[in-house]
């Protein structure tokens, strides 16, 4: 593509000092321009990433791959129809597990907080979600039957200035128990025996767990000891949760009309494409960074052409081709870029890997908390770097570097060799 001859030429400028030390310093700021938007373009890109991945693992921890509902709101007998879902694909459900949920007001001492109250089986809910890992305090096993125990979330507990051993009062709105005032609303004692911490504050402050038949008693869904095999639904854990949505759509086909099927990402999906869309939009706009660096790099090249026009000349009255002076300043211009590219994959690695220890030192030293879980949903800096984002960002920022080399090179081709040494 280039000669021996274009490449030492090319390299031979690049090194030298330009008569002119702004022309040097131009030069210089292009190239650390282009590696600062590359590297903040990793930084940025990997940052979402690990959003993306730390909030997605913390929802399917929680939030099961797929769940069944009977439309009525009650599951007869649960375990039946698991085995029967399970019997249609085999391939991909690896364990079930029975579920109640329903809406409950929280209070304890004087202060209350709306809660989303979750009776779960102990033994069965292990194998579908990864609570048990986020206990801080208490154990897990404690949501023994008839036991009215309870799970909550440390900001929960923060919240309610409540701890292990204290007992909190759930209420739920009884339709069944009216009065002359109204709805009376049901009162049960629950003992916190766990608490938990998702560093997730949606989770962390909304979300409870008791016994399954202890939620069933509570919601009414359970009257009789002897018959506790009713819940709100089954929620299954997949092989593959990346095709959660294609096993709902192909099982839904072979059940009754009365049971509904919905996975993870029903409920987030509009989270998900959110993400996704900002990811785009913040490639794009963090894009015009290295499109600044790239003009600085076509004015460095613009003026040293003018400071080269008696070389150019020369080079021609020597038998140099247009072609070839074009390729000397294309060769500049790429090297440039690419050394401008290189720098940047390497700072961005660097950041993009140390970028939550970048935040707990701006943290400790501004004492501020910079991500505020009310709003991100986490209260850390994850990071997650993605090979494809390095290799397309390199490869755009060497392209725009390319094409910053047009104007300059063609320019210097079409120098008038007489014109340029008439004031030499």
């Amino acid at each position: 593509m280039f000669t021996k001859f274009e490449i030492f030429v090319g390299f031979r400028y690049l090194k030298a000092k330009q008569k002119n030390s702004f022309i040097s310093f131009i030069s210089l700021v292009s190239i650390i321009g282009i590696a600062l938007g590359v590297a903040t373009l990793i930084t940025v890109l990997s940052v979402m990433n690990g959003f993306q991945r730390e909030i997605k693992n913390k929802i399917i921890d929680v939030t099961a791959h797929m769940r069944v509902m009977d439309l009525s709101g009650k599951l007869h007998d649960w375990q039946l129809v698991a085995k029967q879902i399970t019997n249609l694909d085999k391939q991909h459900i690896v364990s079930y597990a029975p579920y109640i949920d329903g809406q409950a007001l929280i209070s304890y001492d004087g202060v209350s907080s709306g809660v989303m109250l979750r009776g779960i089986d102990v033994n069965l809910e292990t194998q579908v979600e990864n609570l048990k890992n986020y206990i801080i305090a208490g154990e897990f096993s404690s949501l023994t039957k008839a036991s009215y125990n309870i799970i909550i979330g440390n900001k929960l507990a923060e919240q309610l200035g409540a701890s292990l051993g204290d007992y909190l009062t759930i209420i739920i709105p009884d339709s069944s128990q009216l009065s002359p005032i109204g709805i009376t609303p049901r009162i049960k004692k629950f003992k916190i025996t766990a608490i938990f911490n998702m560093h997730m504050a949606e989770y962390d402050t909304n979300l409870v767990f008791t016994n399954i038949y202890d939620a069933g008693v509570l919601y009414r869904l359970i009257t009789n000891i002897h018959n506790d095999n009713i819940a709100s639904g089954i929620r299954f854990k997949l092989s593959d949760v990346m095709a959660a949505n294609k096993i709902k759509n192909s099982l839904q086909t072979q059940l009754p009309k009365n049971l509904l099927l919905t996975d993870w990402t029903d409920q987030y999906q509009n989270y998900f494409m959110a993400v996704a869309l900002e990811k785009r939009m913040m490639f794009l706009a963090l894009l015009l960074i290295v499109a600044v660096a790239v003009f600085n790099l076509v004015s460095s090249l613009v003026m040293t052409v003018n400071d080269k026009k008696a070389d150019i000349a020369i080079l021609k009255t020597m038998g140099a081709t247009s072609k070839q002076i074009r390729n000397i300043f294309i060769i500049q211009g790429v090297v440039s870029g690419i050394l401008g590219a290189i720098l940047g994959t390497v700072l961005g690695i660097l950041l993009a890997t140390n970028v939550a220890h970048i935040m707990h030192f701006i943290e400790f030293f501004t004492h501020t908390k910079v991500i505020n879980p009310d709003v991100y949903l986490i209260d850390y800096l994850p990071s997650q770097i993605f090979l494809s984002d390095i290799i397309t960002i390199f490869v755009i920022s060497v392209f725009l570097s390319i094409l910053a080399t047009i104007y300059p090179s063609v320019t210097a081709s079409k120098l008038d060799p007489v014109a340029s040494l008439r004031y030499e």
